[in-house]
């Protein structure tokens, strides 16, 4: 079974060999972030597969939020090249939760939170502590929190 790591790699020399510069400098970075990723710390260490999905969708994130700047900031054409890149990467990652599969985890988790004596807008933190590992790499952390706060007050 080849790891995460390992394919990314394999896509870069794919993607170096069909001279597809979009493709390999994507891969070339996300790797880099992953390499700086292991070696931060005291000690080097190998990053597990959902470690390095963790970076691959900050990177993803990095693109979408840079896409935006440039879009505000009129250069459409240095926005489209990276949402184009935030794509590519979003390849790498689990597919993501719709809203109403969100909704769905979050409303079991707030029925358990109540059911255990939370109350309110309070209860944020119970019902995070709750959906967090059933949604992890499957949906953002802040549509996470803005649906728990939309079932909370409602």
């Amino acid at each position: 079974m080849t790891t995460l790591k390992s394919k990314l790699h394999d896509d870069l020399i794919d993607a170096i060999r069909a001279r597809d510069e979009l493709r390999s400098s994507t891969l070339r970075l996300t790797l880099s972030a992953i390499t700086n990723e292991e070696v931060s710390g005291k000690t080097a260490r190998e990053l597990s597969d959902e470690e390095v999905q963790k970076v691959i969708a900050r990177e993803a994130k990095k693109r979408r939020e840079a896409a935006e700047a440039f879009a505000q900031g009129g250069r459409a054409e240095q926005a489209e090249r990276e949402r184009a890149e935030g794509v590519l990467l979003n390849a790498y990652l689990p597919q993501q939760l719709s809203d109403d599969e969100l909704q769905q985890i979050v409303g079991q988790a707030v029925e358990e939170a109540k059911a255990a004596g939370a109350e309110g807008p309070r209860a944020m933190g119970a019902v995070m502590k709750i959906v967090n590992p059933k949604v992890a790499g499957r949906a953002e952390g802040g549509r996470v929190a803005a649906t728990v706060k939309r079932l909370l007050a409602g």
